[in-house]
């Protein structure tokens, strides 16, 4: 069975200031479906995010599209392969201009922070203790 890929598309106010956010947090760009009005950003093998221009987004829905400053259109998550790598990619998010979106959370098995990308978009990093997930 071939492995199911995930491309989230994100409209982006200034598309160079996105690229460079996401090239902070240690993402490589894939030029060959880049231009001046889309990047795509390399997350994992089968996560790629699509930053897009306003103008080139709005080829791609009839709604309106939503000031992701004010309001929330999704939540963003990604696991992370232990606690401090959640807190080193929060921390390069928050050096990249990021800000921080809402509390740590620490369950013991689980743990969690969140940022706010430069326009808006929340993206949660999760750790879960994998012993915790077994039987």
């Amino acid at each position: 069975m071939t492995q199911q890929m995930i491309f989230v598309n994100l409209a982006a106010d200034d598309l160079d200031a996105s690229k460079k956010f996401f090239t902070a947090l240690g993402y490589k760009l894939d030029e060959q479906f880049s231009d001046e009005n889309t990047a795509s950003v390399v997350i994992g093998d089968t996560v790629i995010v699509m930053l897009h221009t306003k103008q080139r987004y709005a080829e791609f829905t009839k709604k309106e599209i939503a000031d992701s400053t004010r309001t929330s259109e999704v939540l963003l998550a990604l696991s992370s392969e232990s606690r401090e790598k959640v807190d080193e990619l929060v921390e390069k998010a928050l050096a990249a201009g990021g800000s921080v979106s809402g509390e740590t959370q620490d369950q013991g098995f689980m743990y969690g922070r969140a940022f706010d990308d430069l326009d808006g978009h929340t993206w949660e990093i999760v750790w879960m203790d994998p012993s915790a997930l077994e039987g």
